[in-house]
């Protein structure tokens, strides 16, 4: 394998986990927060936790993924 192909597998290879670790992100940040939130709606009766929690997840996932990758 030459020095170019070598190269050219690598960035296929970040450019695949870039891709898996977005969605990954996104989707645990809204499981993690989003569930949180449902928990406290549940724990204190205000249902206006659960979707404060969905996008306190949504949020601090598009800022994990620019300090990671938008740099």
């Amino acid at each position: 394998m030459s020095e170019h192909e070598r190269r050219a597998a690598e960035e296929q290879r970040a450019f695949a986990d870039a891709l898996w670790s977005v969605p990954s992100y996104l989707l645990s940040g809204m499981a993690i927060w989003g569930g949180a939130g449902w928990l406290l709606a549940r724990w204190t009766g205000l249902e206006l936790f659960f979707p404060f929690g969905l996008v306190l997840g949504i949020g601090l996932a598009i800022y994990l993924v620019y300090v990671k990758y938008g740099r």
